[in-house]
């Protein structure tokens, strides 16, 4: 009895179950009298836009119709738009219980399709990572070769009239394609079809390997942080990875070949990124600093910023940087007394037909701020809130994050963020910095006031002063000491270069800033008589030894200078050049035992 009880409570689980379970069935009514697909795989995406014209063969309204996917196709894909007559069609995932395999989207007509009628209907699709290259490994020089595995009809649970594919390749360099009856190639394009009478569901191969040195660059993981001031500014800092994922390097990379050769491939020297017309202060850098190796264009209506890593990207290579930037916040922020509305794009230009596999966008806010409401333009996961720290905060900034998957150009679109913040809250900042400054300037008064000493002692504070000095002393020396191994510089360049003109007006910029480092060690030197004769004598005795090294560098300068004019043979120049060599040698040895002992 009691297994009968089991058997019979577990049917019903399976009956409530069943009926908790809603399908969509395929109105057979529903006929493609004409479907004009077009395929675009000149670059690391799959776009499909389909043109199709719905006709309602029954006997009553039709009100949406099906749009049907291989599970490999839903799982690549990016973006899906319909549109019909201008206007933006909903549209939603459906489940058809005879055809599990497939993956559906129901899209909702805006007017019911009476019985008889036609209406066109256009759809926009992009799929990424559906390009393979083939071969998966290639050689530096080597074009990147790419594989298209497809179907030469329209996957539709409809029956289509007739139905034409049109391929738009990178370049006319094709090294096979498949061919179903009619088939045209042309330059950069191949035409299948029309065909006429496809059944629903009817599918064929179509296989295209061609050629194709598109960048294939995928952003792995990008971080968007917008940091919103209400004093006038919004700072966007990007941290992107990026990889190539195009056919990787085999072997060793030939920097030397790789200069030589005018054609780089598949390989990516640089890419162009977009921002804001207002944006500025952008900066562009990685771990090790700022990237140099970049240029900026401002243009009417954006900043275009030419990107160039520190390595070009092969097949399998990554690279890793931060692009930063501030706009005002007048053009992206909008207020009604408390209530604020903040709209931005949650994606931005990265780089041309780019695809971001993992994007985070965190929105720091101003401390204070509640009741917050975002509205994205398609959906996103929220992720929790949290506090984020910063100069002058107390109880911390509300930080707004979401996520989202395999992103593409399209995807490029704005949030709408609502906020109520208190007006009085502007005056939090500027109250702190000032109770700040009041409390540093009360504790300076009390300190210079504030006399702990019982006596004042001369000697020490002469003491004090003297080793101040010798500090100076040792500042300016050492900076006199570097211009002369300009002056040796100089010299050793006039002796290759052998342009006395050019080695002159060098060498004068360098003597004129030597000698007023003399005179800055001179004036500090009168000040150390006052309180110590005998280190004012140190002072003075170096700058004596410093007159022989300088009128010897400065002789030996001039003997080249004759040397390369022809005045003086090599030999002379050698006979002069010992003693003077010497001399140096010993003034040297004398300034450095008098430096250590002041």
């Amino acid at each position: 009895m009691e297994v009968i009880v089991k058997v019979l409570v577990t049917l019903l689980v399976v009956a409530a179950g069943a009926a908790a379970a809603t399908y969509d069935s395929i109105n057979r009514d529903v006929i493609n009298k004409k479907v004009d697909r077009k395929l675009d795989i000149s670059s690391q995406l799959l776009k499909i836009t389909n043109k199709i014209t719905l006709e309602n063969g029954g006997s009553g309204a039709v009100r949406s119709f099906l749009l049907a996917f291989t599970r490999q196709e839903k799982e690549n894909l990016s973006y899906l738009n319909a549109q019909s007559g201008g206007t933006v069609l909903k549209f939603g995932e459906a489940r058809v219980q005879e055809h599990r395999d497939i993956e559906f989207y129901k899209v909702e007509l805006k007017d019911a399709l009476q019985p008889g009628k036609t209406v066109n209907v256009e759809v926009e699709i992009i799929m990424t990572q559906l390009l393979e290259p083939y071969p998966a490994t290639i050689q530096q020089g080597e074009k990147q070769l790419v594989r298209y595995a497809g179907n030469h009809y329209v996957l539709s649970p409809y029956t289509t009239t007739t139905q034409t594919t049109t391929v738009t390749l990178p370049s006319p360099n094709i090294e096979s394609y498949s061919r179903l009856k009619p088939t045209t190639h042309t330059d950069t394009s191949i035409t299948y079809g029309p065909y006429d009478g496809v059944a629903g569901f009817s599918e064929d191969p179509m296989n295209i390997h061609f050629e194709n040195n598109s960048p294939f660059l995928a952003v792995t993981k990008l971080e968007r942080v917008i940091e919103v001031s209400h004093w006038g500014n919004i700072a966007v800092e990007e941290t992107i990875d990026v990889l190539h994922i195009g056919a990787k390097l085999k072997g060793p990379f030939s920097r030397y070949d790789y200069q030589r050769e005018h054609n780089s491939y598949s390989s990516i020297k640089s890419f162009k990124t977009i921002m804001p017309a207002s944006a500025k202060d952008v900066y562009y850098r990685d771990e090790i600093g700022n990237i140099s190796t970049s240029h900026m264009r401002v243009q009417d209506d954006a900043v275009e910023l030419d990107l160039r890593p520190r390595f070009p990207l092969f097949g399998g290579w990554k690279t890793h940087y931060k692009i930063g930037y501030n706009v005002p916040s007048y053009e992206y922020l909008y207020s009604s007394g408390d209530h604020y509305i903040l709209k931005m794009r949650i994606l931005d230009h990265v780089f041309d037909d780019f695809a971001v596999d993992e994007l985070v966008v965190k929105i720091i806010l101003p401390e204070g701020v509640r009741n917050i409401v975002l509205e994205t333009p398609y959906p996103v996961e929220r992720l929790p809130d949290t506090l984020h720290f910063t100069y002058l905060d107390t109880v911390g900034r509300p930080v707004v994050s979401v996520t989202k998957r395999n992103l593409v150009e399209s995807h490029i679109q704005d949030f709408t963020l609502h906020y109520q913040f208190p007006s009085i809250l502007m005056l939090q900042e500027p109250l702190l910095v000032v109770i700040a400054f009041f409390i540093l300037f009360i504790t300076v008064i009390i300190y210079v006031r504030l006399d702990l000493t019982l006596s004042k002692d001369d000697a020490t504070e002469a003491k004090m002063r003297v080793s101040s000095y010798c500090e100076q002393v040792h500042t300016h020396h050492d900076k006199r000491a570097r211009l002369y191994e300009k002056l040796e510089e100089e010299l050793q360049k006039l002796k290759s270069s052998k342009d006395v003109a050019q080695s002159q007006t060098a060498t004068k910029k360098i003597q004129a800033t030597i000698r007023d480092e003399t005179q800055a060690i001179a004036d500090i030197g009168a000040k150390i008589r006052a309180d110590s004769a005998e280190y004012a004598e140190k002072v003075l005795e170096l700058q004596k030894l410093d007159k022989i090294l300088r009128d010897s560098v400065l002789q030996q300068l001039t003997n080249v200078e004759k040397l390369v004019a022809g005045k003086m043979s090599k030999q002379q120049y050698m006979d002069a050049d010992a003693p003077l060599h010497k001399k140096k040698e010993e003034a040297l040895e004398k300034i450095k035992s008098i430096l250590g002992n002041i």
